[in-house]
Protein backbone atom coordinates (compact mmCIF):
# COMPACT_ATOMS: atom_id res chain seq x y z
CA UNK A 1 0.00 0.00 0.00
CA UNK A 2 2.82 2.35 0.98
CA UNK A 3 4.69 1.38 -2.17
CA UNK A 4 1.64 2.22 -4.26
CA UNK A 5 1.37 5.67 -2.70
CA UNK A 6 5.05 6.34 -3.39
CA UNK A 7 4.63 5.37 -7.04
CA UNK A 8 1.54 7.58 -7.33
CA UNK A 9 3.40 10.50 -5.71
CA UNK A 10 6.39 10.04 -8.02
CA UNK A 11 4.07 9.92 -11.05
CA UNK A 12 2.56 13.28 -10.03
CA UNK A 13 5.94 14.92 -9.46
CA UNK A 14 7.66 13.49 -12.59
CA UNK A 15 6.03 15.87 -15.16
CA UNK A 16 7.18 18.90 -13.15
CA UNK A 17 10.70 17.51 -13.01
CA UNK A 18 10.69 17.22 -16.83
CA UNK A 19 9.76 20.86 -17.35
CA UNK A 20 11.91 22.20 -14.49
CA UNK A 21 15.12 22.69 -16.57
CA UNK A 22 13.47 24.69 -19.38
CA UNK A 23 11.41 26.64 -16.81
CA UNK A 24 14.61 27.58 -14.97
CA UNK A 25 16.23 28.68 -18.25
CA UNK A 26 13.19 30.77 -19.22
CA UNK A 27 12.96 32.45 -15.82
CA UNK A 28 16.69 33.19 -15.71
CA UNK A 29 17.41 34.29 -19.26
CA UNK A 30 14.04 35.56 -20.55
CA UNK A 31 11.97 36.85 -17.65
CA UNK A 32 15.10 37.87 -15.75
CA UNK A 33 16.46 39.75 -18.78
CA UNK A 34 13.17 41.60 -19.34
CA UNK A 35 12.96 42.57 -15.67
CA UNK A 36 16.60 43.72 -15.69
CA UNK A 37 16.04 45.78 -18.84
CA UNK A 38 12.98 47.49 -17.34
CA UNK A 39 14.86 48.37 -14.15
CA UNK A 40 18.03 49.58 -15.91
CA UNK A 41 15.92 51.73 -18.25
CA UNK A 42 15.42 54.09 -15.31
CA UNK A 43 19.14 54.39 -14.56
CA UNK A 44 22.32 55.98 -15.81
CA UNK A 45 24.46 52.95 -16.59
CA UNK A 46 27.45 52.22 -18.82
CA UNK A 47 28.14 48.55 -17.95
CA UNK A 48 31.49 49.40 -16.30
CA UNK A 49 30.04 51.31 -13.32
CA UNK A 50 27.18 50.87 -10.88
CA UNK A 51 23.78 51.97 -12.22
CA UNK A 52 22.47 55.26 -10.81
CA UNK A 53 18.70 55.75 -10.62
CA UNK A 54 17.51 58.83 -12.52
CA UNK A 55 13.78 58.27 -12.94
CA UNK A 56 12.21 59.01 -16.32
CA UNK A 57 15.16 61.00 -17.67
CA UNK A 58 16.04 58.36 -20.32
CA UNK A 59 12.45 58.27 -21.57
CA UNK A 60 12.08 62.04 -21.67
CA UNK A 61 15.33 62.18 -23.65
CA UNK A 62 13.86 59.74 -26.20
CA UNK A 63 11.15 62.22 -27.12
CA UNK A 64 13.73 64.77 -28.29
CA UNK A 65 16.19 62.29 -29.80
CA UNK A 66 15.95 62.66 -33.59
CA UNK A 67 17.96 59.45 -34.15
CA UNK A 68 15.54 57.48 -31.97
CA UNK A 69 12.54 58.89 -33.86
CA UNK A 70 14.27 58.02 -37.14
CA UNK A 71 14.99 54.48 -35.88
CA UNK A 72 11.37 54.04 -34.76
CA UNK A 73 10.15 55.24 -38.15
CA UNK A 74 12.55 52.87 -39.96
CA UNK A 75 11.41 49.96 -37.77
CA UNK A 76 7.75 50.53 -38.59
CA UNK A 77 8.47 51.14 -42.30
CA UNK A 78 10.45 47.91 -42.47
CA UNK A 79 7.54 46.03 -40.89
CA UNK A 80 5.03 47.59 -43.30
CA UNK A 81 7.29 46.64 -46.22
CA UNK A 82 8.03 43.06 -45.15
CA UNK A 83 4.72 41.77 -43.78
CA UNK A 84 2.37 42.27 -46.78
CA UNK A 85 4.89 41.14 -49.42
CA UNK A 86 6.03 38.16 -47.36
CA UNK A 87 2.43 37.07 -46.75
CA UNK A 88 1.38 37.40 -50.41
CA UNK A 89 4.47 35.66 -51.81
CA UNK A 90 4.39 32.91 -49.16
CA UNK A 91 0.70 32.12 -49.73
CA UNK A 92 1.17 32.11 -53.52
CA UNK A 93 4.18 29.77 -53.32
CA UNK A 94 2.38 27.57 -50.78
CA UNK A 95 -0.60 27.17 -53.12
CA UNK A 96 1.78 26.17 -55.93
CA UNK A 97 3.65 23.68 -53.71
CA UNK A 98 0.45 22.15 -52.34
CA UNK A 99 -0.96 21.72 -55.85
CA UNK A 100 2.27 20.14 -57.12
CA UNK A 101 3.40 18.28 -54.01
CA UNK A 102 3.36 14.91 -55.77
CA UNK A 103 5.41 16.12 -58.75
CA UNK A 104 9.19 16.31 -58.93
CA UNK A 105 9.12 20.09 -59.42
CA UNK A 106 6.98 20.56 -56.32
CA UNK A 107 9.19 18.34 -54.15
CA UNK A 108 12.35 20.07 -55.42
CA UNK A 109 10.92 23.57 -54.87
CA UNK A 110 9.75 22.56 -51.40
CA UNK A 111 13.35 21.73 -50.45
CA UNK A 112 15.04 24.67 -52.17
CA UNK A 113 12.71 27.32 -50.72
CA UNK A 114 13.76 26.38 -47.16
CA UNK A 115 17.53 26.66 -47.71
CA UNK A 116 17.77 30.40 -46.82
CA UNK A 117 15.95 29.73 -43.52
CA UNK A 118 18.66 27.38 -42.25
CA UNK A 119 21.34 29.91 -43.18
CA UNK A 120 22.35 32.13 -40.24
CA UNK A 121 21.08 35.73 -40.62
CA UNK A 122 24.60 37.09 -40.11
CA UNK A 123 25.94 34.87 -42.89
CA UNK A 124 23.05 35.82 -45.19
CA UNK A 125 23.79 39.50 -44.54
CA UNK A 126 27.48 39.12 -45.39
CA UNK A 127 26.72 37.11 -48.55
CA UNK A 128 24.22 39.67 -49.86
CA UNK A 129 26.54 42.55 -48.97
CA UNK A 130 29.28 40.98 -51.07
CA UNK A 131 26.86 40.25 -53.92
CA UNK A 132 25.64 43.84 -53.98
CA UNK A 133 28.97 45.63 -53.54
CA UNK A 134 29.45 45.91 -57.31
CA UNK A 135 32.56 43.72 -57.49
CA UNK A 136 30.92 40.65 -59.05
CA UNK A 137 30.59 41.12 -62.81
CA UNK A 138 27.67 38.71 -63.32
CA UNK A 139 25.58 40.39 -60.63
CA UNK A 140 26.46 43.86 -61.92
CA UNK A 141 25.49 42.95 -65.48
CA UNK A 142 22.23 41.30 -64.35
CA UNK A 143 21.14 44.41 -62.47
CA UNK A 144 22.45 46.56 -65.31
CA UNK A 145 19.83 45.06 -67.64
CA UNK A 146 17.24 46.92 -65.55
CA UNK A 147 19.34 50.07 -65.26
CA UNK A 148 20.21 49.40 -61.59
CA UNK A 149 23.62 49.90 -60.03
CA UNK A 150 23.81 47.12 -57.38
CA UNK A 151 26.41 48.99 -55.32
CA UNK A 152 23.91 51.81 -54.77
CA UNK A 153 21.17 49.57 -53.43
CA UNK A 154 22.88 49.49 -50.04
CA UNK A 155 24.87 52.68 -50.55
CA UNK A 156 21.92 55.00 -51.11
CA UNK A 157 19.72 56.27 -48.28
CA UNK A 158 16.68 55.96 -50.57
CA UNK A 159 17.07 52.26 -51.30
CA UNK A 160 18.99 50.82 -48.32
CA UNK A 161 15.94 50.04 -46.15
CA UNK A 162 13.99 48.62 -49.12
CA UNK A 163 16.94 46.37 -50.00
CA UNK A 164 17.18 45.17 -46.40
CA UNK A 165 13.46 44.38 -46.51
CA UNK A 166 13.79 42.38 -49.73
CA UNK A 167 16.70 40.35 -48.31
CA UNK A 168 14.70 39.71 -45.11
CA UNK A 169 11.74 38.47 -47.19
CA UNK A 170 14.07 36.14 -49.11
CA UNK A 171 15.63 34.92 -45.86
CA UNK A 172 12.41 33.96 -44.05
CA UNK A 173 10.15 33.10 -47.00
CA UNK A 174 10.64 29.34 -46.60
CA UNK A 175 9.59 29.44 -42.94
CA UNK A 176 6.22 30.97 -43.74
CA UNK A 177 5.77 28.76 -46.80
CA UNK A 178 5.98 25.73 -44.50
CA UNK A 179 3.35 27.25 -42.17
CA UNK A 180 0.94 28.10 -44.99
CA UNK A 181 1.51 24.79 -46.80
CA UNK A 182 0.62 22.86 -43.64
CA UNK A 183 -2.54 24.98 -43.37
CA UNK A 184 -3.45 24.27 -47.00
CA UNK A 185 -2.92 20.53 -46.62
CA UNK A 186 -5.27 20.49 -43.63
CA UNK A 187 -8.18 21.65 -45.83
CA UNK A 188 -10.26 18.58 -46.82
CA UNK A 189 -10.29 17.78 -50.56
CA UNK A 190 -14.04 17.16 -50.37
CA UNK A 191 -14.68 20.91 -50.31
CA UNK A 192 -12.88 21.38 -53.62
CA UNK A 193 -14.57 18.32 -55.16
CA UNK A 194 -18.01 19.65 -54.20
CA UNK A 195 -17.14 23.09 -55.60
CA UNK A 196 -16.01 21.57 -58.91
CA UNK A 197 -19.28 19.67 -59.17
CA UNK A 198 -21.07 23.02 -58.80
CA UNK A 199 -18.93 24.44 -61.63
CA UNK A 200 -16.51 26.56 -59.57
CA UNK A 201 -13.18 27.35 -61.21
CA UNK A 202 -9.74 27.56 -59.59
CA UNK A 203 -10.04 31.26 -58.75
CA UNK A 204 -13.48 30.80 -57.18
CA UNK A 205 -12.23 27.81 -55.16
CA UNK A 206 -9.26 29.87 -53.94
CA UNK A 207 -11.39 32.88 -52.95
CA UNK A 208 -14.33 30.97 -51.46
CA UNK A 209 -12.63 27.94 -49.91
CA UNK A 210 -8.87 28.31 -49.56
CA UNK A 211 -8.63 31.86 -48.21
CA UNK A 212 -11.48 31.60 -45.64
CA UNK A 213 -10.20 28.28 -44.27
CA UNK A 214 -6.60 29.51 -44.31
CA UNK A 215 -7.50 32.70 -42.41
CA UNK A 216 -6.37 31.49 -38.92
CA UNK A 217 -3.04 30.37 -40.37
CA UNK A 218 -2.62 33.68 -42.21
CA UNK A 219 -3.31 35.61 -38.99
CA UNK A 220 -0.65 33.56 -37.21
CA UNK A 221 1.83 34.05 -40.07
CA UNK A 222 1.21 37.81 -40.27
CA UNK A 223 1.86 38.36 -36.58
CA UNK A 224 4.93 36.11 -36.58
CA UNK A 225 6.21 38.14 -39.53
CA UNK A 226 5.49 41.39 -37.67
CA UNK A 227 7.42 40.38 -34.55
CA UNK A 228 10.31 39.00 -36.61
CA UNK A 229 10.63 42.19 -38.67
CA UNK A 230 10.51 44.35 -35.53
CA UNK A 231 13.41 42.38 -34.03
CA UNK A 232 15.53 42.19 -37.19
CA UNK A 233 19.17 42.85 -36.23
CA UNK A 234 21.76 40.40 -37.61
CA UNK A 235 20.73 40.97 -41.21
CA UNK A 236 20.79 44.78 -40.95
CA UNK A 237 24.00 44.89 -38.95
CA UNK A 238 25.89 42.81 -41.51
CA UNK A 239 24.27 44.37 -44.59
CA UNK A 240 24.47 48.08 -43.83
CA UNK A 241 25.41 48.52 -40.19
CA UNK A 242 22.45 50.89 -39.98
CA UNK A 243 23.71 53.22 -42.69
CA UNK A 244 24.00 55.12 -44.84
CA UNK A 245 23.26 58.14 -42.64
CA UNK A 246 21.04 56.01 -40.33
CA UNK A 247 18.74 55.22 -43.27
CA UNK A 248 18.45 51.56 -42.19
CA UNK A 249 18.92 51.99 -38.44
CA UNK A 250 16.10 50.28 -36.54
CA UNK A 251 15.38 50.33 -32.81
CA UNK A 252 17.40 47.15 -32.24
CA UNK A 253 20.43 48.48 -34.14
CA UNK A 254 20.18 51.86 -32.40
CA UNK A 255 19.93 50.23 -28.95
CA UNK A 256 22.99 48.10 -29.76
CA UNK A 257 25.03 51.12 -30.85
CA UNK A 258 24.03 53.09 -27.75
CA UNK A 259 24.94 50.21 -25.45
CA UNK A 260 28.23 49.02 -26.93
CA UNK A 261 29.50 51.98 -28.96
CA UNK A 262 28.30 55.01 -27.01
CA UNK A 263 28.54 53.29 -23.62
CA UNK A 264 25.06 54.40 -22.50
CA UNK A 265 23.54 51.06 -21.53
CA UNK A 266 20.77 52.60 -19.43
CA UNK A 267 19.58 54.66 -22.39
CA UNK A 268 19.84 51.57 -24.63
CA UNK A 269 17.62 49.67 -22.17
CA UNK A 270 15.01 52.44 -22.44
CA UNK A 271 15.05 52.07 -26.24
CA UNK A 272 14.70 48.29 -25.88
CA UNK A 273 11.77 48.75 -23.51
CA UNK A 274 9.95 50.87 -26.11
CA UNK A 275 10.47 48.07 -28.64
CA UNK A 276 9.26 45.56 -26.05
CA UNK A 277 6.03 47.54 -25.64
CA UNK A 278 5.50 47.62 -29.42
CA UNK A 279 6.00 43.84 -29.69
CA UNK A 280 3.75 43.28 -26.64
CA UNK A 281 1.00 45.33 -28.30
CA UNK A 282 1.35 43.22 -31.46
CA UNK A 283 1.19 40.00 -29.40
CA UNK A 284 -1.95 41.13 -27.55
CA UNK A 285 -3.59 42.12 -30.82
CA UNK A 286 -2.75 38.70 -32.27
CA UNK A 287 -4.26 36.94 -29.25
CA UNK A 288 -7.44 38.98 -29.55
CA UNK A 289 -7.81 38.24 -33.28
CA UNK A 290 -7.11 34.53 -32.79
CA UNK A 291 -9.76 34.36 -30.06
CA UNK A 292 -12.30 36.06 -32.32
CA UNK A 293 -11.46 33.69 -35.14
CA UNK A 294 -11.79 30.67 -32.85
CA UNK A 295 -15.19 31.87 -31.59
CA UNK A 296 -16.41 32.34 -35.18
CA UNK A 297 -15.37 28.79 -36.06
Amino acid sequence: MAGGKKKYGAAKVAPYCYIAPITLILVTFVIGSVAGSIILGFTKYNIMTEPVFQGLKNYSKLMSDSKFIKALKNTLELMVLIVPLQTIFSVAISVFLAANRKRLLGRLANSVIFIPVICAPAVAGVVWRELLNGKIAVVERSFGLFGIDPSMLLGSAKTALITVGMVAIWKWMGYYVVIYTSGLLSIPDTYYEAAKVDGAGRLRCFLSITLPLLKPTIILGVFLSMTTSLQCFDLIFNLTGGGPNNASTTLVVYAYSKCFSAGTAGYAMAISNVLFLVILAVALLQRDLMKREASEI
